[in-house]
């Protein structure tokens, strides 16, 4: 999708449906990640929902791209019921979209082929409990990505 963000420029978005699970304790410090896989184990701690309709491998050629800018900025929104949050990053050269599994984001400048942003404002543990506790009840979720 493409439209006109605020300061004029073009901006992009990618929209995820996906689930929470009784599993979902965002506790990890450095990632967040949303998985197509329809399980979740108590060890997966950066997971915030699952059996995702989309990966990073489906995201648009044109999103893709605009991430792919060093000064892009990428917002991360995840919404459950009637609880909303957005996390800000920015994109990277050699962000690749090629994981047909999950999405991660990052608070640290690592990439592979699940990184959807670098340099997160926080990871899973910052996430309102509110928020996490809506996921952890299994409700559907929205994650919508934007890149500016």
């Amino acid at each position: 999708m493409t439209g006109d963000s605020d300061d004029g420029g073009e901006s992009y978005e990618e929209i995820i449906h996906a689930t929470g699970h009784e599993h979902v304790s965002a506790a990890h410090a450095s990632t967040f990640e949303i998985t197509t896989d329809d399980y979740l184990t108590p060890a997966g701690d950066c997971i915030l929902a699952i059996d995702a309709d989309r990966a990073p491998a489906d995201f648009d050629p044109e999103f893709v791209a605009a991430c792919r800018d060093a000064d892009a900025t990428i917002t991360v929104t995840i919404e459950a019921d009637g609880h909303r949050e957005s996390v800000t990053g920015r994109g990277h050269p050699d962000l690749e979209f090629t994981n047909e599994r999950s999405a991660v984001g990052r608070t640290s400048d690592y990439v592979d082929d699940r990184t959807v942003v670098v340099g997160a404002s926080f990871a899973a543990e910052g996430f309102d409990r509110e928020l996490v506790a809506a996921l952890a009840s299994g409700t559907e979720t929205t994650v919508t990505l934007t890149v500016e």
